[in-house]
């Protein structure tokens, strides 16, 4: 996990914090007399984990937030985004067919329970070295996740199309998680797929400057095989995951932002 500077419960943020904190400014006031806060944000996501528990588990507890927001404030609107199928896409032989039903009875008990949905496409992995070869599988399922979005009314964060992504430079040292830069951009882009007018005027879509990009050596090449590649080669030979024994870091709806 490589972003530090996100506003986040734990030791590490990501792009779903800071939209929180973007949707925070712009939140309703609560009716005269309540005592519920203005904005409030839970975050359920385990890294590592594949469809079948965002689907499953993750989902379950989100709908359970769903009816306790709407308790609480019916006025108010509740949204959740569901983001998964690109762990599963790294297996050679992922169903996309299946792991898109999968997703949309999820999208369709979010949406019966009124909340809107935010979808998220994985990103393009041309020229990422080792996954490259899915990007097939990818295609594939960035296909069903447009039909899936057009069919319920859901929002849809096509980071497929974020050229930004192809930079390096927006991803940490195991090359997997963003930088905190990465994050900034992708919640600027979930905010504008939200409907909101782009918080930075575009800026966001700008690539970096292409002279300050790195030349990785040899050496970091080595040190990133023995560092993380390797783990990542042996969790999955023994059907481990990066989270195995952990659980969503805010799994209640909190205030936000904290502090």
């Amino acid at each position: 996990m490589c972003d530090d500077e996100a506003p986040a419960v734990g030791e590490f943020g990501g792009w779903a914090d800071r939209l929180a904190t973007l949707l925070a400014t712009t939140a309703p006031a609560p009716p005269a007399g309540s005592s519920t806060p203005r904005f409030r944000y839970a975050n359920l996501a385990v890294r590592g984990r594949k469809l079948a528990d965002v689907a499953g588990p993750q989902t379950e507890a989100a709908l359970r937030l769903v009816e306790q927001a709407r308790a609480e404030r019916p006025d108010a609107p509740v949204l959740v985004s569901i983001v998964g199928g690109g762990n599963d896409i790294l297996r050679p032989r992922a169903d996309t067919d299946a792991l898109a039903r999968e997703l949309e009875r999820a999208v369709i008990r979010l949406r019966a329970a009124a909340a809107d949905v935010l979808l998220a496409t994985p990103t393009d992995p041309a020229g990422a070295p080792l996954i490259s070869a899915t990007r097939g599988r990818v295609g594939q399922y960035i296909a069903h996740l447009v039909s899936i979005a057009g069919r319920h009314g859901c929002h849809l964060l096509n980071q497929w199309d974020c050229d930004f992504l192809k930079d390096w430079r927006m991803w940490g040292e195991d090359r997997i998680h963003m930088t905190p830069e990465g994050h900034r951009r992708v919640a600027l882009a979930a905010h504008a797929a939200l409907g909101f007018e782009e918080a930075d005027g575009g800026a966001f879509r700008e690539p970096l400057d292409p002279a300050d990009a790195p030349v990785r050596t040899w050496a970091e090449h080595r040190d990133w095989t023995r560092t993380h590649l390797g783990p990542w080669v042996r969790r999955r030979v023994t059907g481990r995951s990066s989270g195995d024994g952990r659980t969503g870091k805010l799994p209640e709806l909190t205030a936000w932002p904290m502090g």
